[in-house]
């Protein structure tokens, strides 16, 4: 089986917390959004965003916000190792990931975070 890539379902911004109240505002009065966040206290805002996911996460001693993507690959390992291979740096100190979670981050060469997931996940 050939390696193959496609974009994901979730677009993260990471904002700072001095904009989050104002930026959560935006896109669920502002521009009405509809509002999938989940109901328990503490629970992310997110919103649709056509067929993607646009979480919204308040990120203390962040100085401007940041977009990160997901991208799907269909072998995790393969994918691991033809990134590396192509120069691609791994960034997984930049957030943990659930136990068992399929997945790992990168950078792209302009900095933009990617989330690399197991299309199993």
């Amino acid at each position: 089986m050939e390696l193959e890539f496609e974009p994901g379902r979730n677009i993260a911004m990471k904002i700072p917390a001095h904009e989050y109240e104002s930026t959560v505002r935006f896109y669920r009065e502002v521009l009405k959004f509809k509002d999938i966040t989940g109901n328990a206290a503490g629970d992310t805002p997110k919103f649709e965003f056509g067929d993607k996911v646009l979480w919204l996460d308040c990120m203390p001693g962040l100085s401007q916000s940041e977009i990160w993507l997901e991208v799907v690959a269909s072998d995790i390992d393969k994918a691991s190792e033809y990134l590396k291979e192509q120069g691609c740096h791994r960034r997984d100190e930049i957030e943990p990931l659930p136990d068992g979670f399929k997945a790992f981050w990168i950078s792209s060469p302009t900095n933009i975070i990617h989330l690399v997931s197991s299309t199993g996940e």
